[in-house]
């Protein structure tokens, strides 16, 4: 299979002959890779099962683990629920389109390969007016999950994309880089009280001046625990991981302890914070930014462990921001990367 790279070249999105050209894919049952805020989803018909199974092998997926429907309007969302609660009515009012995924009963007209078998899929209206033209134009709801191959650094530009799936996928629209650079929150709000199983682009704080009191799972992956199991995507086994060993401190002084002891040995790159100093002379540098500027860390995350693996680093030191708005996100990230 060879991919194409669908650039777009109107400044009129609906009529763009690319974003048309990828929405005549999806309808006929192939893969997409597109834009959204968050990160580059890997689209293809959720109504069409035969179509998701294609995700499934592209990516190297597992079958136990869900995908998230993606779809352009709430009456989309409302259509394929069972129980459209006072609580998603809320929540899509004050974060939709954006980077959440609520959880909620779903009907007949999900299959089963969406939702690995459950009763709920993960739905979300995407905030990219590239993603949302080409679900209209496809006129149906898109299952997508971060367009890289299972487990790698999830891809935030057109590239990041090849490098996993080149001649795996039909197409690629290309529109640029990510903003949010971090895969949506996923929340269940028909639990009381609402569960927050994925930090991600909408914060913990910002839920919770919409339905009170909201827990953050805590739940801890051991071999014990099968992998059936989790209640949502990003949940399980190693995600997000570049190809070198990943290495989380917590502060300056644990930053400069790993580097020399991990330098030993082997190639080592690090991110590194605004006002830290890596003390060491032989390891590769890449500036992260600031802690006061969480937005951009999470934009820049996945970018620089990527470049960090192309500069063919075997471990990479990275401190963990403070748990506090999409910070809280960008740790999940890293630790799952880390294990």
């Amino acid at each position: 299979m060879s991919t194409l790279r669908l650039r777009l070249t109107s400044a009129v999105l609906e009529t763009d002959p690319a974003l048309l050209e990828a929405a005549a894919i999806l309808r006929s049952g192939g893969l997409v890779a597109f834009p959204t805020e968050t990160v580059y989803g890997l689209g293809a018909n959720a109504l069409d099962a035969a179509a998701v199974e294609k995700i499934f092998a592209a990516k190297q997926r597992p079958h136990w683990d869900p995908v998230i429907v993606h779809v352009a309007n709430v009456a989309d969302a409302r259509a394929l629920t069972l129980a459209w609660t006072e609580a998603a009515e809320r929540l899509a009012a004050a974060f939709w389109p954006g980077p959440l995924t609520m959880l909620l009963p779903r009907t007949a007209r999900v299959p089963d390969i969406c939702t690995a078998g459950r009763a709920k899929v993960g739905l979300r209206m995407p905030s990219h007016p590239v993603a949302l033209a080409l679900i209209n134009a496809a006129g149906v709801p898109v299952a997508a999950p971060s367009a890289n191959r299972f487990g790698h650094t999830s891809p935030t530009a057109a590239s990041h994309v090849l490098a996993d799936l080149d001649g795996r996928i039909d197409a690629i629209l290309d529109a640029g880089s990510c903003a949010v650079g971090v895969e949506s929150t996923v929340l269940d709000p028909t639990t009381d009280p609402p569960i927050i199983y994925r930090p991600g682009g909408i914060t913990a704080e910002q839920i919770r001046q919409m339905l009170g009191n909201v827990v953050v799972a805590e739940r801890k992956i051991s071999d014990e625990a099968p992998p059936e199991s989790l209640e949502s995507p990003g949940l399980g086994i190693r995600h997000y991981a570049p190809r070198a060993r990943v290495v989380l401190v917590e502060s300056e002084a644990e930053l400069n302890h790993a580097l020399a002891h991990e330098s030993i040995a082997h190639r080592v790159g690090v991110l590194l914070p605004a006002d830290w100093t890596a003390l060491r002379p032989d390891v590769t540098v890449l500036s992260w930014g600031s802690w006061s500027d969480p937005g951009a860390l999470a934009r820049d995350l996945y970018h620089q462990l990527r470049a960090l693996d192309d500069l063919g680093v075997e471990v990479i030191v990275c401190p963990l921001p403070p748990a506090d708005g999409i910070g809280l996100a960008i740790r999940d990230r890293l630790r799952k990367a880390a294990k």
